[in-house]
């Protein structure tokens, strides 16, 4: 019998904070679960080369079980090889079809390929199995997002916040959607309120940053910048916030004007 628990991971093809799920199953050979723990630490520590190397040595013993197939297929997609990892995530379907993990975990590969219309297909399903998901809620909205429906975006990234309050991403992705559509008062409210508990929440300074800039408050522009440029100076690159982050296109306007003094 497999049981299934997650473990969130740093995923460096998005943003991440985005989400991928290690799925772990129970063994009674105690061979096999060391084979997969230790595979399984390497993944978490950030050792992926290894990792898939453990995890490519366990699915040659065990070729059919869907948590292993799954697990390799999140390494293949941190280290590039997105058709390997949809792949992976296919056979793990196809093994454990009710299991909803692995369709996240392939929705986030369909996104690494701007599939859009796949990975929401995916978030849905699972959405439709677990309405309080707060994965795939967050990156079904990314993907309304990319497809500029930021109505939409705000409204799951909204719902993935309120079942899992912690979320910062998701609020500060809402709170930027909010300041897309125009919503400006609810947009600054949330970005303080952000900062307040998180202070050296670098997305949430940036993107009050461009908010201020917008309204002509350089002065508060200027001192969440410095702030911002301590701790990630990614976000001063326009590309990296279209691509990787995707922010909405009015807040990435304001901030490269505040970047250029325009």
């Amino acid at each position: 019998m497999v049981t299934f628990k997650k473990i969130k991971v740093c995923f460096i093809l998005l943003f991440v904070v985005a989400n991928i799920f290690y799925i772990a199953p129970c063994f009674s050979s105690s061979l096999r679960e060391d084979l997969f723990e230790n595979a399984l630490n390497l993944s978490s520590s950030g050792k992926f080369d290894l990792a898939l190397k453990e995890w490519n040595r366990y699915l040659d013993s065990y070729p059919d079980d869907a948590a292993g197939l799954s697990n390799r297929g999140n390494i293949r997609l941190v280290i590039g090889d997105i058709k390997g990892s949809i792949e992976d995530q296919n056979k793990a379907i196809n093994l454990n079809p009710s299991e909803i993990d692995p369709y996240i975990n392939r929705g986030i590969a369909e996104e690494a390929l701007g599939l859009w219309s796949q990975a929401k297909k995916d978030y849905m399903f699972v959405i439709s199995q677990d309405s309080n998901n707060f994965s795939a809620l967050y990156n079904l909205a990314n993907v309304e997002g990319s497809t500029s429906q930021w109505e939409k975006a705000r409204d799951l990234f909204s719902k993935a916040s309120f079942y899992n309050p912690g979320f910062a991403m998701a609020r500060s992705s809402m709170a930027l959607a909010d300041f897309q559509l125009g919503n400006i008062d609810e947009s600054e409210e949330e970005l303080k309120k952000l900062i307040r508990r998180y202070p050296t929440f670098a997305d949430a300074r940036a993107a009050l940053t461009a908010l201020n800039w917008s309204k002509g408050e350089s002065g508060k522009a200027e001192s969440n910048w410095i702030a911002v440029t301590e701790l990630d100076s990614r976000y001063s690159d326009e590309e990296w916030l279209k691509k990787i982050r995707r922010w909405p296109p009015r807040p990435i306007k304001e901030l490269m004007n505040f970047i250029d003094l325009k």
